[in-house]
C-alpha cells in the first residue's frame, strides 16, 4: 500500500492553472497511470497538445469550459462530464466559464508532467 499525505502533493503551475500531481512517478511506485487535479481560473487554457504514447481521461469536477480539439474545432466540457483521449488525440482546455473550472485527469501509462510547467513546487 501506498499513502500520499496532501502535503506531500506538489503542485505546478502555468498563468492561471494550477496542476496538482496527485499521483504520479515522482511519488508513487505506480507504473501504470498518473492522476492529477487540474484548476483553471476563468480564461485560463491548456494549449491543444497530444501524449504520443498515453491515454488519458479528464472527469470535470467543476465549471464549464471547452475542449479544443483537432482542426480548431471546441465542445463544451461541464462539470459531471467524462472525456477520453487516445494516444496522439489532440486535445485542450479552455474555461471560458464564469468560474473556476476543475477536472482531474488519469493518464495510462503515466507522464510526469513537470515539463509542461513554468513553476514547479
Amino acid at each position: 500500500m501506498e499513502f500520499i499525505k496532501s502535503s506531500e502533493i506538489k503542485a505546478m503551475s502555468n498563468p492561471g492553472v494550477v496542476s496538482r500531481q496527485l499521483l504520479n512517478p515522482e511519488n508513487s511506485e505506480s507504473k501504470r497511470v498518473t492522476i492529477t487535479e487540474v484548476h483553471l481560473e476563468v480564461g485560463a487554457s491548456q494549449p491543444r497538445h497530444i501524449h504520443e504514447a498515453s491515454e488519458q481521461i479528464w472527469y470535470a469536477v467543476k465549471g464549464s469550459g471547452k475542449l479544443l480539439l483537432a482542426d480548431d474545432k471546441e465542445q463544451p466540457f461541464t462539470a459531471g462530464d467524462v472525456v477520453r483521449f487516445a494516444d496522439k488525440d489532440v486535445h485542450g482546455l479552455k474555461n471560458d466559464g464564469d468560474g473556476e473550472f476543475v477536472y482531474i485527469s488519469v493518464t495510462a501509462p503515466p507522464i510526469n508532467f513537470g515539463y509542461a510547467y513554468q513553476n514547479k513546487n
